[in-house]
């Protein structure tokens, strides 16, 4: 019953940010649709660069960074950058539950072996029996209710950490769909994690990657929306993609799947890691999220109780602020959802609770800022838009599945 509930307030939360349309319309129908489809897991890793988003944000030790949870990969890897404090908000109460228990995991469990066991690997038995022994005695009744309650398989979610965490969820799940596509056709994703070099990975994707685009199964599947829900990605979001290529959508998807395959080196970039092998690399000198770091741990650990989670509207949040209040705000691709009077609103308390040199990052799955002619003049005049900085945020991020990353700074 208290599933139900949790799942039913995520719904309602999702559907208020998501719906724009009539529900008997075609478009208000494909917006109901995932909204049904978010109620569950979506992201168990964030696909935003964490790196970057430090690099932008300049975080220093009075910061309040107030952002969006997600998967929790960002919120705790910003503890390496030693903020004052940092509130981590979502509407969707699975995500909460993860964020709640990776920084149960951070303040709790023994050593960063076990630690990196949880969270690196995710697939490892004893992460059960640390849950048990360990950590449910410091979480809180509605997180203990969600990791121990079932899924559909009727299994306790908790023993997703048994079984690879990251191939569940809404995006594990799409990503696990791309692989079978891929193998219908006689291509294992992996082989880009084989290349030794750019250049190879660059071989690699346009002789065995690249030729699927042309498929026509799979031109077919992604002219549908409901295709990308996987990602986390509304109808307004995938319109607002399908724009920003004269190609349509496959030019689009095309483009991001060849920067995440050509343009890092894949021992060097987790994000990749992850889209083709499903999981982190072992072993010394893969990159996995700073959070997860072996330099790091002492810092995630004495930092950890700084971080507070709510389920909550980010918008509705910072209304509850006194003026003047925060330094930092991570919207990550929330405002491609929004109508213009969500960003006026939005914008307006960011405005109202910022304080001076107060900075703002979001993404956009299109490349330009979706600001300029939405959000009021007099609000938006007040900040400073980096745009030399915000392309070169882009360029160096990681995840690759963005058109644009985008930095504001208050002026004054």
């Amino acid at each position: 019953m208290a599933s139900l509930k949790h799942r039913k307030a995520t719904t309602v939360k999702v559907g208020a940010a998501v719906h724009q349309h009539d529900g008997a319309s075609k478009a208000g129908l494909l917006e109901r649709a995932f909204t049904f489809a978010f109620r569950g897991l979506v992201y168990a890793q964030i696909w935003e660069d964490p790196v970057v988003d430090m690099a932008a944000l300049a975080i220093t030790p009075d910061c309040h960074v107030v952002t969006i949870a997600s998967g929790g990969c960002n919120v705790l890897s910003y503890l390496t950058a030693n903020p004052a404090r940092i509130t981590a908000v979502d509407l969707n109460t699975a995500h909460v539950a993860l964020n709640r228990l990776k920084v149960a995991a951070a303040a709790h469990l023994p050593d960063h072996a076990s630690f990196h066991r949880f969270f690196g690997q995710a697939d490892d038995g004893a992460n059960v029996r640390a849950y048990e022994e360990v950590l449910r005695q410091h979480l809180d009744d509605v997180t203990r209710r969600y990791w121990e309650g079932r899924d559909l398989s009727g299994k306790r979610r908790i023993r997703g950490f048994a079984t690879n965490i990251y191939k569940r969820g809404l995006l594990g799940g799409f990503i696990g769909s791309a692989h079978l596509v891929a193998r219908l056709y006689g291509i294992d994703p992996r082989e880009v994690l084989a290349a030794e070099t750019v250049e190879e990975q660059r071989r690699v994707f346009e002789a065995r990657l690249a030729p699927v685009f042309d498929k026509g199964f799979v031109r077919w599947l992604m002219d549908q929306p409901a295709s990308l829900f996987g990602l986390g990605i509304p109808p307004a979001q995938y319109a607002a993609l399908s724009n920003d290529d004269p190609g349509g959508i496959r030019a689009v998807l095309r483009g991001r799947l060849e920067k995440l395959a050509c343009d890092f080196p894949v021992g060097d970039n987790y994000f990749a890691q992850q889209a083709f092998g499903r999981r982190y690399a072992s072993g010394a000198g893969h990159s996995v999220p700073p959070y997860l770091e072996p330099e790091h741990h002492a810092d995630i650990v004495a930092r950890a109780s700084r971080i507070e989670v709510l389920h909550a509207n980010f918008t509705e949040h910072l209304a509850s602020l006194t003026a003047a209040s925060r330094d930092r705000y991570v919207l990550l691709d929330a405002q491609d959802w929004m109508t213009d009077a969500q960003l006026n609103v939005l914008w307006a308390e960011i405005t109202r609770t910022a304080r001076p040199g107060a900075r703002v990052l979001f993404r956009t799955a299109a490349a330009p800022s979706l600001l300029p002619g939405r959000v009021a003049e007099a609000v938006l005049d007040r900040w400073d838009y980096r745009a030399a900085e915000s392309l070169d945020f882009t360029a160096r991020d990681r995840s690759s599945i963005y058109g644009g990353v985008h930095l504001y700074v208050l002026k004054g």
